[in-house]
Formats: C-alpha cells, structure tokens, sequence
C-alpha cells in the first residue's frame, strides 16, 4: 500500500488533474505512544538505538501518520484481526481545481476503497455521483499487481521506517528521545517515504539527506522526518512519519452492506502503473 505518489499518467487517464499535494494531517503532529510493551528502552549507541525502534511495528499493532509527500494519510494496522486501513487526502494545490479523500479497509483477505472529490473538476471523474458515500469492494484477481491498492499483512509497516533506519550514515543524539543525522537516499527506496523520484530528483544530494527522529521511553519509533532538500524545479520538502497506539490499536470494520458496490473497471484501471 502506496501512500506517497501515484503516476501523473495515472491521474490523467482518470481525468485528474495532475500533481496533487496534499494538506497536512494534524494527527501527525503530536504522536502518543500509547499501549502497554515489553519493548526494552533504546540501547545507548544512536544508530543501533534507531535500527532497534522499528522492531516493535513488526507486531502489527500501532497507528500512523504521514505527512509531506503528494497524498497526506493516517491508518491503523491490527494484525489480532489482520485488519488494516489507511485514509488519505489530496488536491491540487496551485489551482484547488480537484481534491480527493479515500479510504481503504482491509480485513484479511477482503478490501474496500471509498473516493470522494470536491472541487470545479470532480464533475470529470467518472461517475463521482453514483459513488459518493459509497465503499468499493476489490476483486483480489484484479488487484494482485496493483501495489496501491493491496496491503501485505507480512510486512505491516505501509512507511517501511526499516530501510529508512537502515540508510543512515551519520546520527548523533541530540536528546532525550531525539537524534539527528544524515541517511543515503539511495539505498532507502524500499521505504515509501523516499521513493525512485525523489532519489533521481537529488542526485549527488541525494548520498546525505538530513533526517531527525524521535523515540518513546520504550526505544519504539514515534517521529522520523526525511528532510529533503532542493533539487532542480522540486522544493525542498519535509516527508514525515510518525507512530503511535503501540499495542493498543483497535479492530478495523468493515463497511456497512448497504454502503458497498462492486468496484467498476475504471477504478482498476485508475490505479494501475
């Protein structure tokens, strides 16, 4: 599941308007962790204390924020009922021409995507009418190459903060809880956050890109902010992603039967790369 970017090819096809931003998430801003853990505190050296932090969203209990890229969401993963959802928000930011909500809810194998649109453009997207309040059931033999619409209940993480921590050249601890320090981009696509775009966009920045983070008394991952910089046409940008709930998250729902249709073919095409 893809929270950062879709192809502008994408958008267009679906007579979007294209480089959507999205506005920030205030949930983001002041994460809890919450829950009780058996999660021991961090180790004293920096970078090791960052590489341990992500072991505890491997239970796949937690809630998340992420803040920066071109779609703006929170979610929740609960791996006791292997549910999952991510709600996201986005639009055009030059001309408020378009903006976009979504939410997808995924109960072990099933999943649901609700979009709604606003603005003088949501007339284009096809049949917006008929679908407003409404959730769309996926068919899984539809989805199975379509990234942005599947979550992988093996790797629970949708930021993947591992390859993030994994990428660090340089960090030192600037407090309780709190470090900084550089990260090569290159070898941190495996993360949402940092994506082949943004890389190709840095070039020889690309090899030390600034970053802090933030811990909980409990060593766990609450805060980690990619700070990119400049390049090119692309302003610099703070990509963030931040945790909370661990170990107290709650069972995602499922949609209510008289809210769901069957997805059309538009919304599989929509999504495809």
């Amino acid at each position: 599941m893809n929270i950062r970017r879709w192809s502008v090819g994408v958008l267009a096809a679906a007579l979007f308007v294209p480089g959507l931003t999205a506005c920030n998430n205030s949930a983001a801003d002041e994460p809890a962790a919450g829950g009780a853990s058996t999660a021991p505190a961090a180790p004293a050296d920096p970078k090791a204390a960052l590489l341990a932090s992500t072991k505890e969203l491997g239970k796949g209990n937690f809630t998340f924020a992420m803040t920066g890229g071109e779609f703006n969401g929170s979610g929740t993963v609960h791996m006791p009922s292997k549910s999952a959802e991510m709600k996201m928000t986005g639009g055009d930011s030059d001309a408020e021409e378009l903006s976009i909500n979504m939410h997808l809810v995924f109960i072990d194998t099933d999943s649901w995507v609700k979009m709604e649109f606003t603005g003088p453009m949501a007339e284009s997207v096809p049949g917006v009418k008929a679908l407003k309040g409404k959730y769309q059931h996926l068919d899984r033999s539809k989805i199975k190459d379509v990234k942005d619409l599947q979550f992988d209940f093996s790797d629970v993480d949708p930021a993947g903060s591992e390859a993030l921590t994994k990428a660090i050249t340089d960090v030192k601890k600037t407090g309780e809880g709190t470090y900084e320090g550089t990260l090569d981009a290159t070898k941190a696509t495996g993360s949402d956050v940092l994506d082949v775009e943004i890389v190709k966009d840095l070039a020889g920045k690309a090899k030390a890109v600034p970053f802090t983070a933030k811990l909980d008394g409990q060593g766990r991952l609450t805060e980690f902010v990619v700070k990119v910089p400049a390049a090119g046409s692309s302003k610099a940008q703070d990509l963030k992603v931040t945790y909370a709930d661990y170990g107290a998250a709650t069972a995602v729902e499922q949609p209510p039967a008289d809210r769901v249709v069957e997805a059309s073919d538009q919304v599989y095409e929509m999504f495809k790369n």
